[in-house]
């Protein structure tokens, strides 16, 4: 057990509650946790971390400490002590046990048993990884190294909250970021900061939202945009606009897949033809946890299972098929290293669609979701399932974790 975990239960019996807050941060730090959750039940309140993606219990304590806890918070983050009846949103800065600079987003909401605290860690010292180390190569790394190679179009990143979107986006933002370009972001909040780049935070309750943002963003001479998400007709319609007089706009979308994107683009009501002249590449991800070297285990596949992994597989023309002659896949087992998880850290998974003028004319013909979907994988695109599987026999991740994130088909 660390010591941050220590001083956490000394911190919880002697009910020192400055301690229990800072020694729950230290420790969720050290664990590698994107999020704390403080969660009032009936006769306890129970600590939970989000560690690689997935929520672990971690300690419980008393139920009459939880209010000294949650003003605790409250104090840090600049939220009302006395408020208790509606949700709360604020941000704290924090020096750990280890003197770590963190930034903590926090949100409160009332329950039946009392407040629930969210807080998610922004560790300032974290780098911005390269788009290699994401897990991004082969021919998906050469599609956007090539598409950030143009003057001008959208780009999107798309996938569920929390799959790394952002990062993907800041990851090409970094490979952009040079003296002779202006780069502008607008986004909610600023997670990142980036040296070089002129960052800016929308703020719903004063009307400044991403649509205005970026309406003003096209004032300032800019010539890359990144907008943190496009959520309407209005904020696409400016993005095709910035896009058609000669900007390159990157930006985040909420679908399923790389191929359901241009569906929920034409959902909005966006002409096929500006669609289709406008959108360069999108890249659909998903983070599988990564299989903890030490402890790792090989595991055993039926054949019916190894049939369908290679029918899969051989669906597209990029896999080089001698990935199956070796399909041995691994399991978690658990070990000090990995806090008995099995798993530690994570690697992406990517679905990278690039717009060829054969799938350009499929959209302006209105064919379906599933015809373009086969077309770009004739093409040579790589499914997310593919992509997984990839991963899976590299003996990076598990068939299971692969299946967590991913759709079968």
């Amino acid at each position: 057990m660390s010591t941050y975990r220590e001083n956490l239960q000394n911190a919880i019996m002697v009910g020192n509650i400055p301690a229990l807050v800072i020694s729950m941060i230290s420790d969720a730090v050290e664990q590698r946790s994107s999020d704390i959750h403080i969660e009032p039940g009936k006769n306890v309140i129970r600590i939970r971390y989000r560690i690689d993606g997935v929520l672990r219990i971690i300690v419980e304590y008393p139920q009459n400490l939880h209010p000294a806890v949650v003003s605790r918070i409250k104090i840090l983050s600049n939220l009302k002590i006395d408020e208790q009846r509606i949700p709360q949103d604020g941000r704290a800065q924090v020096t750990t046990e280890d003197n770590k600079e963190l930034d903590l987003r926090v949100s409160t909401l009332p329950t039946v048993n009392g407040e629930k605290v969210v807080m998610r860690i922004q560790d300032e010292s974290k780098t911005i990884p390269t788009l290699e180390q994401l897990g991004i190569d082969g021919q998906a790394l050469q599609k956007i190294q090539k598409a950030l190679l143009d003057p001008n179009g959208i780009i999107l990143t798309t996938g569920p909250t929390g799959s790394g979107k952002t990062t993907t986006l800041y990851a090409c933002l970094n490979i952009l970021n040079k003296a002779d370009v202006n780069i502008l972001t607008i986004e909610d909040p600023v997670e990142i900061q980036m040296e070089g780049l002129n960052q800016s935070q929308t703020h719903a309750d004063i009307d400044y939202t991403f649509a205005t943002g970026l309406r003003t963003a096209l004032r300032q001479d800019p010539d890359i945009i990144m907008v943190g998400e496009i959520r309407d007709k209005e904020t696409i319609n400016i993005a095709i606009e910035a896009s058609l007089t000669g900007h390159l706009v990157l930006s985040t979308i909420h679908t399923n897949s790389a191929v359901e994107t241009l569906t929920r683009i034409t959902n909005m009501e966006i002409p096929s033809y500006l669609m289709t002249s406008t959108i360069r590449t999108i890249i659909a991800q998903r983070l599988v946890r990564r299989l903890c070297p030490d402890c790792k285990k090989p595991s055993s596949v039926d054949q019916q299972t190894l049939e369908q992994i290679k029918q899969i597989i051989s669906k597209t023309s990029q896999i080089d098929q001698n990935i199956l002659q070796n399909t041995q896949f691994f399991e978690p087992i658990g070990c000090d290293k990995c806090h008995n998880i099995g798993y530690i850290g994570r690697v992406g998974l990517y679905e990278i669609l690039d717009m060829s003028d054969s799938l350009r004319r499929s959209v302006l013909e209105g064919k379906s979701t599933l015809d373009i979907k086969e077309q770009a994988m004739q093409e040579g695109m790589i499914s997310l399932e593919q992509a997984g599987l990839i991963k899976a026999i590299q003996g990076l991740t598990s068939l299971g974790e692969v299946y967590r994130v991913s759709s079968h088909g």
